[in-house]
């Protein structure tokens, strides 16, 4: 069997009522005709929604049939044996040019509940973000169910929700539970358990192309939505020139900054997990014992678990996201 190396994928594009064209104009992404670009998959192994290897002997195969024949070799044992043959995360870029519906995920114990097959739990971080730019997240007080019912039901919801001004660099952990949306001007990267699973509570009352409103999900989320108030919803940390700062770590996934202006080498001898490259600035090489692969603001590559090492060259200044699960 050949070995391992890191690896590119075709990503999936999604048409959505709020999306917008930076997908293409900022990340050089070619999305084709869709009139409005909300989301690129750059990895998934959603079911019906899986992306195909687009570099090296495993072009054309898809991440699910990949973690099938190389188990632990690609994801680590550990992962294999909790998550299977489905790849564990989705890992995607967000442009909105509109505000996304209210919106929250179940955790993984009520999706399993309600069939919606796993939980979801994310974060975001922001590439580009407009002049006061803003999004939602959680509430702005503590609130019981029937107080939250009250507002719902007379219409007040945005009184309650928390909204944050957003800029370049922000970061965003939302667990299964937290109330979010997105609003206009804002480009990210997302990180996110294997799950499609979004229960709509309010959708600013729009209508899609066909004149219908997008449907809501109120009893689903009621179920899921956690209703406490939190001191800080922003992750606070410090960028350190050609040093990895820790940005989120969760039982889901674990997610680093470098950012870098010389090679960095990476050792996973200890680590028993694939791990991903988001570049969401500038361009770097990434070099292992198989050979390169260059990287651009807008890629994503996957360092299988049998990689044990890699060196990453940027050219010029560079940001990284680097992702993997403990």
């Amino acid at each position: 069997m050949n070995e391992l190396y890191p690896m590119k994928f075709t990503p999936l594009f999604k048409d959505k009522i709020w999306g917008g064209k930076k997908i293409n104009s900022a990340l050089g992404l070619d999305y084709g005709t869709l009139p409005n670009c909300g989301e690129a998959w750059m990895i998934s192994g959603v079911e019906e929604n899986e992306t195909l290897v687009s570099n090296g002997y495993l072009e054309g195969n898809s991440i699910n049939e990949l973690v099938e024949v190389y188990m632990g070799d690609l994801v680590g044992d550990k992962v294999f044996e909790q998550y299977g043959t489905e790849f564990p995360l989705l890992i995607k870029f967000l442009d909105s040019n509109d505000w996304l519906s209210i919106q929250v995920h179940p955790e993984d114990e009520l999706a399993q509940k309600l069939q919606v097959g796993r939980g979801k739990t994310e974060m975001w971080y922001i590439l580009e973000a407009e002049k006061d730019a803003e999004l939602i997240i959680g509430f702005n007080r503590k609130l019981s169910r029937e107080e939250y019912l009250d507002y719902f039901n007379r219409k007040k919801l945005t009184d309650i929700l928390n909204f944050e001004k957003v800029e370049k660099g922000d970061v965003f952990y939302i667990p299964a539970g937290r109330v979010h949306s997105l609003g206009p001007g804002i480009l990210l990267a997302e990180i996110q358990q294997t799950s499609d699973a979004t229960f709509r509570i309010y959708d600013w009352d729009r209508m899609d192309a066909a004149g219908m409103q997008r449907e809501l999900h109120t009893d689903m989320a009621l179920k899921a939505l956690d209703f406490d108030l939190y001191d800080d919803y922003k992750i606070n940390y410090k960028e350190k020139k050609n040093k990895t700062v820790s940005l989120v770590e969760s039982p889901y996934f674990s997610t680093s900054l470098l950012a870098f202006d010389k090679p960095v080498t990476k050792n996973f001898e200890e680590l028993d997990s694939f791990v991903v490259y988001m570049c969401v600035e500038g361009r770097v090489v990434v070099k292992s014992g198989t050979g390169k692969t260059e990287l651009r603001m807008g890629e994503v590559v996957l360092v299988p678990n049998a990689v044990e090492e890699i060196t990453i060259e940027p050219l010029g200044k560079a940001k990284l996201l680097e992702i993997y699960i403990v």
